[in-house]
């Protein structure tokens, strides 16, 4: 098996922008995404969104010369230590590179990147019925947030608009 290497993305770089389509495309196909391929809208808009959004930060597994794996993230601010942090909206590795360590790499590269920047924590949501991913945060030292124990964990909601 081929080394994998983990960079950070250059939005400017069409190989990269590629990538990353192609990558959040696949993951939006898989059932633990939307289960539905992105339509071509978003395929357009997702690099110009990314590179206008100010706090994207984003980091590709490439094995091979091959996207495999891709963490999409924004930092943060947490009010309650006054620091910044960096929420991990999407990890997703390609269903053939599964359980191989590059979830794990792509989340150790964030993590490095967190801490340069002086980051206090790492955010991230994953599916309920996701346990496969769930152990890979649990193995990399991510848990269920609980910032009082009275007031129990951390759910996360949405609402579409």
């Amino acid at each position: 098996m081929e080394l994998v290497k983990i960079v950070e993305a250059d939005l400017s770089r069409p190989e990269d922008q590629e990538a990353i389509v192609e990558l959040i495309n696949a993951y939006a196909a898989d059932p633990m995404g939307n289960g539905t391929p992105l339509s071509d809208d978003v395929r357009q808009a997702l690099i110009p969104g990314l590179q206008q959004h100010p706090t994207t930060l984003v980091f590709l597994a490439w094995q091979a010369g091959k996207p495999v794996g891709i963490a999409v993230c924004f930092r943060g601010f947490s009010t309650f230590r006054a620091k910044p942090l960096i929420n991990i909206h999407d990890l997703a590795v390609l269903p053939e590179c599964r359980g191989l360590g590059v979830g794990r790499q792509l989340l150790e590269a964030v993590e490095c990147k967190a801490r340069a920047m002086g980051c206090c924590k790492l955010t991230l949501e994953t599916q309920e019925n996701n346990c496969r991913a769930q152990r890979v945060y649990v193995a990399a030292g991510f848990a269920q947030a609980v910032y009082e124990e009275a007031a129990g964990g951390a759910l996360f909601f949405a609402k579409s608009l």
